[in-house]
């Protein structure tokens, strides 16, 4: 009995032993992290979003907007059942079977405290799933980046993912000026993962994004938008591209892009293809050709050329190449104000010789081809312009009247403009200043620009694409009352074959019209183009399928903008 208590004794001591080890373990050595177990068992801590930058047009209409919206989350340790759980939101948020799968899956993971079941529910259907009081589910305001007037620019603007980030177009270009700076709090939550009251305070404050001011009008926006849409439609083509520029600062004041859907439906491109694919400019290009000649001193407008109604290179050889004007006509002379009002291939290529491949190439570069604008816009393309000595035969000849080098519907438009801006080219931009988080608004800087034709040869070539509207290729540009200057373009677009036609012998055609007004004393250069209209229509050319777009357009500007022809400006004279 005595050996009997002496090892009950042993043992008892041992035990509280180890009793008063534990308390001092628990409340002296280890208090540190055992607390910190208890306050992470019983807190929460979450992000506070920083409500992202608006955007706003020029005249401060808001473009892009973060509202609030509510997102349904949950805390795997406090759910009860995760496949009855699961179900229920299911059944609530209409998710089918595999969507259902997949949220008892994460509901079941005990290892995290935080799934998101939905973002940005209904708020009638956020506050029937809070109603019912699921344990472990709760709620939460999250901003929300709407875009305002149904997606109006949205090929500018882009898109945001899921989670708020900047995905593509300005949202993606200005990410790091429009999220701002992200905050946190603590919430303290019972058994259930729900908040006590009184439970939640915030730690750091979120700091809201930078606000973008664009140069885009939104009233011009949408009616070029919709007379794009309508122009497409008419034609049967495949879309098109719209862009108004302030002629003097280059704001461009509208830029659209047009897309079949995949229901073959005319809609706004999610794309800003106007500043991401390239094509060959065809016979707007003839200005820059005429312009280098003017420029050099190795023409003027009244300078005359042997022009033949065809023209053979190599002939006779394997790189025989055969270049015929837009009309059969005998050897004849023309002026070189007639070859451009004309649209004459052949006058254009031996009017600008005398320039030579390198000089026309460096002019060209001057305009501004071969590389991108300054926009920085995401998958910006710099179309492409091979160096002079790449160019062999008649590839020297081609690249006068638009063929041999690609320009986007941006560069081209821009390049345009020079003529519009007295000889400067002006880099065109989208964004016209910011607005911190102080209200205080930043003026975004202009472009620098560059001189790129002299003033006196810019008037000559206004002048001359007057005449192309009012007598030439371009005639369903003209607007009553005020002088329109600009140039029509039709090219042909490369085959999947490498050749201009396609296996079946049709063509597709990019059809374009440039210009500005008013022609002496310009506010606005527009460019409307139109991809492949139908081939068997003749609304086929430049001066037939965008050339009413730009009238349309024009009469929108003129409206928008307060623009009055100048004093003795009447438009096209009677009968023109």
């Amino acid at each position: 009995m005595r050996r009997r208590a002496q090892i009950a004794f042993l043992v008892f001591l041992l035990a509280f032993g180890w009793i008063v080890y534990r308390a001092v373990d628990v409340q002296v050595l280890d208090n540190d992290s055992l607390r910190a177990d208890g306050v992470a068992q019983r807190t929460d801590y979450r992000t506070i979003a920083a409500p992202r930058g608006t955007i706003f047009d020029r005249d401060g209409n808001e473009m892009a907007i973060t509202v609030p919206s509510t997102s349904i989350y949950a805390d795997p340790r406090a759910v009860l059942d995760p496949a009855a759980t699961a179900h229920v939101l299911g059944q609530m948020l209409g998710l089918d079977p595999t969507s259902e799968a997949d949220l008892t899956t994460k509901l079941s993971d005990r290892s995290t405290s935080f799934v998101y079941v939905q973002r940005f529910v209904d708020d009638d259907v956020a506050d029937a799933i809070l109603s019912l009081r699921l344990a472990g589910v709760n709620g939460v305001s999250e901003p929300e980046r709407v875009q305002v007037a149904g997606g109006l620019a949205r090929n500018v603007i882009g898109r945001t993912d899921p989670f708020g980030t900047g995905a593509a177009g300005l949202e993606l270009q200005y990410e790091k000026v429009l999220r701002g700076q992200d905050g946190t709090e603590v919430r303290e939550i019972n058994n259930n993962g729900r908040t006590l009251p009184g439970g939640t305070r915030t730690v750091d404050g979120a700091r809201p994004g930078t606000d973008l001011v664009l140069t885009i009008d939104r009233s011009m926006q949408f009616q070029v938008e919709q007379a794009l849409i309508q122009r497409v439609t008419e034609v049967g083509a495949l879309g098109g591209n719209a862009i108004v520029l302030d002629t003097v600062t280059g704001d461009v004041l509208a830029i659209s892009s047009v897309r079949l859907d995949e229901n073959g439906v005319p809609t706004v491109s999610t794309g800003n293809m106007a500043a991401v694919e390239a094509h060959e400019p065809g016979s707007v290009a003839k200005i820059f050709s005429v312009a280098a000649a003017i420029d050099s001193g190795l023409a003027n407008e009244s300078s005359v050329y042997e022009v033949p109604g065809v023209y053979v290179f190599d002939e006779g050889t394997e790189f025989e190449y055969t270049i015929k004007d837009a009309y059969p006509h005998e050897t004849e002379p023309m002026t070189l104000h007639q070859i451009l009002v004309k649209s004459s291939n052949i006058g254009t290529m031996l009017a600008s010789m005398p320039v030579g491949t390198e000089g026309l190439h460096d002019y060209l570069v001057d305009f501004g081809f071969g590389s991108p604008t300054n926009l920085d816009f995401p998958g910006e393309s710099p179309g492409s312009l091979r160096a002079a000595s790449e160019l062999r035969g008649s590839e020297k000849a081609t690249i006068t009247y638009g063929y041999g080098f690609s320009a986007t519907s941006l560069q081209l438009a821009a390049a345009v403009n020079v003529v519009a801006n007295g000889g400067n080219y002006v880099p065109p931009r989208l964004v016209m200043s910011t607005i911190d988080d102080r209200g205080i608004e930043w003026d975004a800087p202009l472009g620098e620009g560059r001189r790129v034709i002299s003033e006196s040869t810019a008037d000559t070539l206004a002048t001359m694409l007057t005449d192309v509207v009012c007598s030439g290729t371009g005639t369903r540009a003209a607007v009553p009352g005020i002088s329109v200057a600009g140039k029509t373009g039709t090219g042909y677009k490369t085959q999947d074959n490498g050749t201009y036609v396609k296996d079946d012998g049709s063509r597709a055609y990019f059809a374009t019209f440039a210009g500005f007004l008013p022609a002496d004393q310009p506010r606005v250069t527009i460019l409307v183009s139109i991809d492949e209209p139908n081939p068997q229509s003749r609304d086929r050319f430049g001066g037939t399928a965008a050339a009413p777009v730009f009238a349309a357009i024009a009469r929108v500007a003129i409206q928008e903008l307060s623009i009055e022809p100048t004093p003795g400006d009447t438009g096209c004279p009677a009968g023109a």
